[in-house]
């Protein structure tokens, strides 16, 4: 974004919009995180190590992205080096989210077609080698770009300054290539894991006598996963939609670029996890037993305050 045709308001606006939306954003999905860490009933289910790793990765994505968004405006020229590691973690938590919901989604499939097998398959130590693979498998990719850098220019460019954004930086067409390839492989796979768990689970709902009731819910759950694929894929829809709109309002650049940059980044860091943890009836009840008890020592503290 290019923050230099922005009058101080309407920067001092985005940015408070931003920063404000994330503070409500972390807090809302922070909820969830201390929910987990306070009952050691979700440790021993990969299910909510999968949920929860998801929850705390976008939570790092949404840091990354607000304080880059604010950066971008307080220093407009920022240390390469220093922009590459921020693009290298932001990247990599930004491609993390569509890995993991496939996980999530093999999950549900095996707990419901494979039920006997589940507690070996998805065991507490296979759920943390899996997420240590998805942190691997897309840390590598955002690595290369730095690589690639470095073998088409000199070790000089890491002590310039540029605009800190990954077009910006990234622009080659070794950049483009590595993107479109990697992309289009991880994201095809994630697709037809939901498509394939879902048809399976379809399956074995019209099969079962006993537990249809389960596997209607693990049905539901993995559609939801496809809803949330989808949020995440506004990212990458995000580019197309710029041109669209820049080329109908070349006069407000900067608006259309931050309205895309807030759905596309910012609000489904919210809706992602917030639809999956609240239909989840044990999650919930957690939560909501959490908020009642926050809400009541509230009460408490402001009728002694006033006594």
């Amino acid at each position: 974004m290019n923050s230099s045709r922005d009058t101080f308001e309407d920067a001092f606006m985005k940015n408070f919009i931003a920063v404000g939306l994330g503070v409500i954003i972390t807090y809302i999905n922070g909820i969830f995180v201390v929910t987990f860490f306070k009952h050691p009933v979700f440790y021993t289910d990969s299910r909510y190590i999968l949920y929860i790793h998801l929850v705390i990765n976008d939570i790092t994505m949404l840091f990354l992205s607000v304080f880059m968004q604010v950066l971008s405006y307080t220093v407009p020229l920022l240390n390469v080096t220093v922009c590459s590691v921020l693009l290298l973690f932001a990247s990599t938590t930004s491609e993390n989210s569509p890995l993991n919901l496939a996980g999530m989604a093999i999950e549900r499939y095996i707990a419901i077609c494979k039920p006997l097998h589940h507690p070996l398959m998805c065991s507490v130590n296979r759920t943390y080698i899996l997420i240590g693979l998805i942190w691997f498998l897309n840390f590598v990719p955002a690595l290369t770009d730095i690589i690639i850098l470095l073998v088409n220019g000199p070790l000089s460019i890491f002590s310039t300054s540029v605009i800190c954004y990954s077009k910006n930086l990234y622009g080659s067409n070794q950049h483009l290539m590595r993107s479109i390839f990697v992309e289009s492989i991880y994201l095809s796979c994630v697709f037809v894991t939901l498509i394939c768990t879902y048809i399976k689970v379809l399956q074995a709902a019209k099969a079962a006598t006993s537990d249809q009731v389960s596997a209607r819910k693990a049905q539901k759950t993995i559609l939801l996963h496809g809803l949330q694929l989808l949020l995440c894929m506004l990212a990458y829809v995000a580019p197309f939609v710029n041109y669209f709109f820049l080329s109908l309002f070349p006069k407000n650049r900067t608006t259309v670029l931050f309205t895309t940059y807030l759905l596309s980044n910012i609000l489904p860091r919210l809706l992602s996890p917030l639809i999956y943890g609240l239909r989840d009836h044990k999650m919930f009840r957690y939560v909501k037993r959490y908020l009642t008890c926050s809400l009541f020592s509230s009460k408490i503290e402001i009728n002694m305050t006033k006594s």
